[in-house]
């Protein structure tokens, strides 16, 4: 992988990863168009290390508070039903799903999951789900002529049964194409959270599922001799500075705008992927990667 290559693949990571557009898909098909090897799940899991140290920083404060009363709520009784003690365990329960697929289904997420006919379907048929979240939740918002706005919920409101549903749907994410945030929001929304909300946790959900898997990948990589390490630094790098950016910017978006931007962007390049495949422009199939 040359420095150009990791420099365009660490950007691609930082602006898709907290997008509902799938960063996974979008760093296959950057590769797929450039005529590059497929970067790997492997290099995926490393480069979004860095996107999920945005989230630390910018959700510093929710974090710190989360840890603190999980801790204490371990050898404090009355800390047990305090919300952030509770956050605590419902971002361990909503990461067993992720955790035990991604082990079980690991062989087909690194091979045949990477086809660009597959990842072209997700992007269409996510897209339409996210798009009818999106109008169901802008209908309860808004109210209409003979109904009043519906209170939706808040993460006041979370359970576990609506934190293992949020995990499921993270879980769905493992294909490209899917999405993590698209999935989890979407489900969110579906479930009658708040667009606010359903980032939020979706956010905070990803920290152990997306660290535990770029570390698992790294130690794999530490093991092998054919990993460029300054390219994949640096991406990692590029993808911490434009995710910290893009977060900052979809949070206050999504308080007031609707995702439609993004269903009708992710059908029209779902739609123009399995155009090009059909026509032989792109090979459904990852370049055999060499690094």
């Amino acid at each position: 992988m040359s420095w150009f290559e990791s420099l365009v693949l660490g950007l691609v990571q930082g602006l898709t990863e907290f997008l509902p557009v799938s960063s996974s898909a979008h760093l296959r098909l950057t590769a797929a168009f450039s005529g590059w090897h497929d970067p790997g799940a492997a290099f995926t899991a490393i480069t979004q290390i860095g996107t999920e140290a945005a989230v630390l920083i910018y959700f510093r404060k929710d974090i710190a508070g989360i840890l603190s009363a999980w801790f204490r709520s371990l050898f404090d009784k009355t800390m047990r039903h305090h919300h952030d003690a509770q956050m605590g365990w419902l971002v361990i329960v909503g990461s067993v799903p992720i955790g035990v697929l991604g082990v079980t289904f690991k062989d087909q997420i690194e091979g045949p999951f990477r086809d660009l006919r597959i990842t072209a379907t997700m992007l269409i048929v996510v897209g339409v789900v996210i798009g009818i979240a999106d109008r169901l939740a802008a209908r309860d918002e808004t109210g209409g002529r003979h109904r009043a706005p519906k209170q939706r919920k808040t993460l006041q409101d979370l359970g576990v049964k609506d934190g293992l549903i949020f995990g499921l749907c993270q879980a769905c994410a493992l294909i490209p194409g899917v999405s993590r945030s698209g999935a989890t929001i979407s489900g969110g929304l579906f479930m009658g959270y708040r667009r606010e909300a359903a980032a939020r946790y979706s956010f905070l959900l990803a920290i152990p599922a997306v660290l535990a898997s770029g570390l698992f990948e790294l130690k794999d990589a530490l093991e092998s001799d054919h990993v460029s390490w300054g390219p994949t630094i640096f991406a990692t790098v590029i993808a911490f500075g434009s995710g910290y950016a893009v977060i900052a910017w979809f949070m206050k978006y999504i308080s007031s705008k609707s995702f439609m931007p993004f269903v009708w962007y992710r059908v029209i390049l779902g739609v123009v992927i399995i155009a090009l495949v059909t026509a032989g422009v792109l090979s459904p199939h990852a370049a055999e990667s060499a690094d």
